[in-house]
């Protein structure tokens, strides 16, 4: 198990960092999907739309991946007590 600076697993690490992208590019997506809603670029919005589901789903799973980690030895520092 290699860790960072952090102390964390590098898995852990890039769990949570895919994590948070995602879930701040589905953030963001909301307000694409608006501009193109705005200029009535129906498909354009449906896209982005499709986009935000990818990075929902995406976040899902690592959240899925963290709690399995959770408790582990891979959790990070204060999973060895």
């Amino acid at each position: 198990m290699a860790t960072g600076e952090t102390g964390f697993s590098d898995v852990m690490y890039d769990l949570i960092s895919v994590q948070y992208h995602s879930l701040k590019a589905g953030h963001d997506y909301g307000q694409y999907v608006r501009d193109a809603e705005n200029a009535d670029k129906k498909e354009i919005a449906e896209f982005f739309r499709n986009v935000m589901a990818q990075d929902s789903e995406r976040a899902a799973q690592c959240h899925r991946y963290l709690a399995q980690l959770s408790g582990t030895k891979d959790a990070g520092p204060a999973a060895g007590g």
